[in-house]
């Protein structure tokens, strides 16, 4: 893991969110809500998922040492799974924008040091972990990756199509 690979990925992540929010601004309440019968049934929970996933770590990643971002305010908020960060579009599209800022402000201020440090955390079950601080960025990364996916997914079964997902473009 490097350095160049983590801002590649910040960036990718801020502008393919904003592609597929440019696709979810298309739908209305009834289709943001629309229950597909899966473990995160709609587009709001699929997208309150991300966010709180985003925040959790941010907030995580904080405790290997110093950085600057997590002085944000919305950093003041306590945001869990069980809550949720957001009701409309229009309020998830500019937390969202304003999240994704935030991490490529973390993505700049880590070091090459960092990444090759482990990071000791407890999880959401109560289990201690102790893993590779750049690995786990990554993990955050991939995470978006994946729910996005199945957002296309939600997408196209409602009728919109969308290619908003594409890493090749920006290397």
């Amino acid at each position: 893991m490097d350095i160049k690979t983590i801002r590649l990925l910040a960036g990718y992540n801020e502008k393919t969110n904003s592609q597929m929010n440019g696709f979810i601004a298309q739908i209305d309440e009834i289709q943001w809500n629309r229950n597909f019968n899966t473990f995160f049934p709609s587009i709001a929970k699929m997208c309150n998922h991300i966010y709180i996933a985003d925040f959790s770590w941010l907030k995580r990643f904080s405790t290997l040492r110093t950085f600057e971002y997590i002085e944000d305010k919305v950093f003041l908020n306590e945001v869990n799974f069980a809550t949720d960060a957001f009701v409309t579009q229009k309020e998830y599209a500019a937390k969202r924008e304003y999240m994704d800022k935030l991490i490529i402000t973390f993505a700049n201020e880590v070091t090459q040091n960092d990444l090759e440090r482990n990071m000791k955390y407890t999880d959401l079950r109560g289990t201690e972990n102790n893993r590779s601080f750049g690995g786990l960025i990554l993990h955050m990364f991939n995470h978006q990756t994946h729910h996005r996916g199945m957002i296309s997914i939600y997408l196209e079964m409602l009728g919109i199509e969308n290619d908003y997902s594409n890493l090749a473009r920006l290397v």
